[in-house]
């Protein structure tokens, strides 16, 4: 059967639940093509890898590998490390014992996979919407465009596309960036809506950056500026975004549902642990150097080391592989 795919017939099919969903995910014009990841990746300090502790690791596995695509690069018992290109981004180790980490936790908001053109988005979007995979909302972030859903087990997950990087505005050293209509239309125009060519990720999918749940936003922006060396790109109410090179953010925190909360059960399923990579040996020396002043005491693990955060999320920085 062929479906004219729209805006509307996507959130039919889809179960999307539009702008309303996406509204507080992130908080110009719109050109038809769209930045590579390069520019996320092209950073002195980029995003890594994400691991999470999972119930159902089959389960688990098989929704990465059927709604994104991700690829198994090494499987065994410890977990399922899951990427695209031969790139390792997502790591399931396998907790069947675990509680479900309740929303008010601090943790994961989101992870957000970076597609690396607006046409890659397209082609996504008509694969999710033929497999009706549930979406919980769309924004148009003015840096970018963006999808939202959960995995099964309620990790959250934003797949998006950056605008170039020379159409986003700062104003007084801040990024501009807002919530507003997709554009799923002009998105869709992009492909073929009369069948998926979508099978496997795009070799060049990165994670463009993470979304944190914190229980106090100044006191993790803080952390994550003296100790970790990110820059403050945007604030807005109960919520920061940092990145490193000007990019729009690497890291995202807030307290929308978190305000208040002390530190994460490890017994939880959620997030364990994320990296952040940096190119230069140099800068990340200075990087443990920095840490240590800040009265940390990071832990030496493959290619780096690794800190906790004030909620107990293991932040691990690393040389490039």
């Amino acid at each position: 059967m062929i479906i004219d795919l729209t805006r509307r017939t996507l959130l039919t099919l889809a179960g999307g639940a539009a702008l309303a969903g996406a509204a507080r995910a992130e908080s110009g014009a719109a050109g038809p093509g769209g930045a590579q990841p390069g520019f996320a990746q092209a950073t002195p300090i980029r995003c890594g890898a994400v691991g999470l502790r999972v119930r159902d690791i089959t389960r688990m596995s098989g929704f990465y590998q059927s709604v994104l695509g991700l690829t198994p690069i090494s499987i065994s018992a410890d977990g399922v490390i899951l990427g695209a290109g031969g790139v390792p981004l997502l790591w399931l180790e396998p907790r069947p014992a675990a509680g479900l980490a309740p929303r008010s936790e601090a943790g994961l908001f989101h992870t957000a996979f970076l597609m690396p053109s607006r046409r890659d988005l397209a082609r996504w979007l008509v694969h999710v919407a033929r497999n009706r995979t549930a979406l919980t909302g769309f924004a148009d972030h003015s840096v970018s465009e963006a999808v939202y859903l959960d995995d099964p087990e309620g990790n959250g997950i934003e797949v998006y596309a950056d605008r170039d990087p020379g159409v986003w505005r700062w104003q007084d050293g801040q990024v501009v960036m807002g919530t507003h209509q997709l554009d799923v239309d002009g998105i869709l125009a992009l492909t073929d809506t009369t069948r998926s060519d979508y099978a496997d990720a795009p070799a060049g999918l990165r994670i463009g950056h993470v979304h944190l749940k914190v229980g106090d936003v100044a006191q993790a922006e803080g952390f994550y500026r003296e100790a970790v060396g990110l820059d403050a790109t945007a604030r807005r109410e109960s919520a920061s975004f940092l990145s490193s090179g000007r990019y729009h953010h690497h890291l995202a925190l807030n307290s929308w549902n978190s305000a208040g909360a002390g530190p994460r059960d490890p017994a939880r399923t959620g997030l364990d642990w994320l990296s952040l990579e940096v190119a230069d040996p140099a800068l990340l020396a200075a990087q443990r150097r920095r840490m240590e002043e800040a009265g940390q005491t990071p832990a030496t693990v493959s290619r780096g080391f690794e800190t906790i955060d004030p909620w107990g999320t293991r932040l691990r920085l690393v040389s490039v592989a």
